[in-house]
């Protein structure tokens, strides 16, 4: 058993956020001692561990007691529209970061900063000793296998929607 302060400190949280799960019915202790402490079995512990697991993929304290009141079979439900949230919020980043880099004129950010143009990376290929016959069948690969990561990867170069489209198309050629 353990207590709220050594519950607290096993997952680096505030004793008041363990306090406030237990006042929402996120986290009731299962056990009080004789003075009314409260006290949290392995169960609580594990209950806990999920808890801040989902709170860390950005998930609402709501969203959470909803995943686990949920049938186990409809858990995933709330996950999968984090992620598609995340993918969109990701992306959307992605072309942010690329307008910025556009605007200020400075190619040399692209140095300094988690991305890569087309341009750069159609250069480490050829670089690698592909062709234009190489290229194309990597693409083909690509989208045959994993056509929303491509699309996604080529847009993460920088790529506009129309280039995307017409990259796409020749890949299914």
């Amino acid at each position: 058993m353990l207590t709220v302060n050594q519950l607290a400190k096993k997952y680096k949280l505030s004793r008041s956020a363990l306090l406030y799960y237990d006042k929402i019915g996120l986290l009731k202790p299962s056990v009080r001692s004789q003075s009314n402490y409260r006290l949290y079995t392995a169960e609580d512990d594990n209950r806990l561990r999920l808890i801040t697991t989902y709170r860390d993929t950005g998930l609402s304290l709501k969203a959470i007691a909803n995943i686990l009141q949920a049938e186990e079979h409809q858990s995933a439900v709330v996950p999968e529209k984090r992620l598609l949230s995340l993918n969109t919020e990701i992306s959307n980043l992605r072309k942010q970061q690329q307008l910025i880099i556009e605007l200020l004129g400075a190619e040399s950010l692209f140095r300094s900063t988690k991305t890569m143009n087309k341009d750069q990376w159609v250069k480490i290929l050829r670089a690698s000793g592909m062709d234009e016959d190489a290229m194309h069948k990597w693409h083909i690969e690509f989208e045959r296998d994993l056509p929303e990561m491509h699309q996604d990867f080529l847009e993460s170069l920088g790529c506009d929607a129309e280039e995307v489209k017409r990259i796409r198309q020749w890949s299914k050629q």
